[in-house]
């Protein structure tokens, strides 16, 4: 099934209630960077307290029904540029890139896609971008415009740009533009955002912002057994900000320069680490379920050898949990990865530092390297997940409503008096004070009470109360539901108590 809706209306909504909005935008925004606006906030915060809550507060059950150790840690964003070269970024964590010299574009050279009339060696090529239907079509029209006749699938030849000789490249056409020779040859391109530390700059005070968490946690590994005396299995989990300098950064905030992760590493011995794989595979399915998102919407992918990252060693291996986001549809985009990393990041910090990282185990007089377990959940795109499951087009006034799971709803509840007079602002004011000693509710006493039903509707805000004329008489209040928009009467003393329930179920 099609998603009913654009991904220009999910945007729109989030500009216009507050949820997320370009970076520094009344000077023209800047490419890759995006701020959150109050509601935008308070439901990537919600969410991330909910996956701090039940991955280090309550973990989970393990296979053998003990309860998981997890400690958490915050490390900095800066670390010493040794540990890029240990991890294998510094040289390594670099895309391929192609620049048209026309239009100014940049595009990755392995997204772009070339096509051509089979058998024509000497004709011109038109390269689109990968995934892009309407790019795809620009392409098709403007090879059929230069032969001068319509093609049919048999006749054309596609190839990955990357694929083209230098005197193809020479007769290829960009996406963007209708002119031949614009593009410039392949070059890698790297991701890392560097800066200079101290007070002077050059070469030598050379740093760099992190582009992940999870190397923080391994050089924090003896951090966490010795003074927290935990006992390997155990994980380590951070919450933060990483930045890389994406060649393309697109989709709202699928892809940009600057997010935030969530990400455990799980310690445990090789004999182990397969069973631990598959528990953390699991449950993060799971998870993402528990917080809203349906089913059909995800699945997990298994990465073939060639996708497998530099860490990955024999028996080793990645799961991709995917979302079905609407710029995907009806494929899928990646949500988290959940990877058995061996143990080659603390073995190549020891190598590296010189400092020994490994783990004595006492019953078994044992020291050895752990392997990692690392589920990487992005924090930001989880927020667009949540923003695209929620999106909920309906023939209410609004036109739309925001379905949150009331875990992670940015607004727990709305108070509204009828109308500002006759007492009902002042029981209004007196429940909202009770409620927002408890919850983030709001008050709102502007504007008919359909208007004010609708910006709840698009805020995604569970439960609306109304102070009316009944109230002065008999001390009950409307409760009216968002999913259904139905109403219901209680008595004003136990509202605080129903909304506890309803957001507890």
């Amino acid at each position: 099934m099609t998603t009913p809706y654009s991904m220009e209306e999910l945007v729109s909504l989030c500009k216009r209630r507050g949820f997320i909005f370009p970076a520094s935008e009344i000077y023209g925004g800047i490419n890759g960077f995006w701020d959150y606006g109050p509601l935008g906030t308070e439901l990537k915060n919600n969410l991330r307290d909910a996956w701090w809550h039940d991955m280090v507060h309550c973990p989970p059950m393990g296979p053998d029904g003990e309860p998981l150790s997890i400690v958490g840690i915050d490390s900095s964003i800066i670390q010493n540029p040794k540990v890029w070269e240990a991890s294998g970024h510094v040289g390594g964590f670099n895309d391929p890139m192609v620049d048209c010299r026309e239009s100014k574009a940049r595009y990755r050279a392995d997204h772009l896609l070339c096509l051509g009339v089979k058998g024509d060696t000497s004709g011109q090529i038109y390269a689109y971008i990968e995934n892009d239907d309407d790019s795809l079509a620009s392409a098709q029209k403007k090879l059929e415009k230069y032969v001068k006749r319509t093609l049919s699938s048999e006749e054309i030849n596609t190839c990955a740009l990357t694929e083209l000789s230098v005197e193809e490249l020479a007769i290829t056409v960009g996406p963007d533009t209708k002119t031949v020779g614009t593009l410039t040859e392949p070059r890698q391109f790297s991701l890392m955002f560097d800066t200079t530390v101290g007070a002077t700059g050059g070469e030598e005070n050379k740093a760099y912002l992190r582009p992940e968490t999870a190397q923080g946690i391994f050089l924090n590994f003896m951090h966490g057994v010795d003074p927290m005396r935990v006992k390997v299995p155990f994980g380590i989990a951070q919450i933060g900000k990483a930045f890389r300098n994406e060649v393309t950064p697109r989709n709202f905030i699928f892809r940009s320069r600057e997010f935030e992760q969530m990400e455990l590493e799980w310690f445990c011995h090789e004999d182990e680490a397969q069973q631990w794989y598959a528990f953390w595979c699991d449950y993060r399915k799971k998870w993402w379920q528990k917080m809203g998102l349906t089913t059909s919407n995800l699945q997990m992918r298994q990465h073939d050898s060639d996708e497998l990252a530099h860490y990955a060693k024999e028996g080793c291996g990645t799961f991709d949990i995917e979302y079905k986001f609407p710029f995907t549809d009806p494929g899928y985009g990646e949500l988290e990865g959940v990877a058995h990393r061996g143990n080659y990041d603390l073995s190549r910090h020891t190598e590296f530092s010189g400092k020994k990282i490994n783990y004595f185990d006492q019953q078994k007089n044992e020291r050895y390297t752990p392997h990692v377990i690392e589920p990487s959940a992005g924090l930001s795109r989880g927020t667009l997940a949540l923003l695209c499951e929620a999106y909920t087009p309906d023939d209410r006034p609004s036109k739309v409503f925001m379905k949150f799971n009331p875990r992670i709803a940015p607004i727990k509840a709305a108070i509204f008096p009828l109308v500002n007079k006759n007492g009902m602002p002042e029981i209004a004011t007196k429940l909202h004070e009770e409620m927002r000693k408890q919850h983030v509710v709001q008050y709102d006493a502007k504007q008919s009470i359909g208007k004010r039903y609708a910006r709840m509707d698009e805020a995604g805000t569970p439960y609306c109360f109304v102070i009316d004329g009944d109230t002065l008489e008999d001390n009950t209040i409307t409760v009216r539901d968002r999913d259904t928009a139905t109403q219901e009467r209680i008595n004003i003393d136990q509202a605080v108590a129903f909304l506890n329930d309803k957001l507890n179920q």
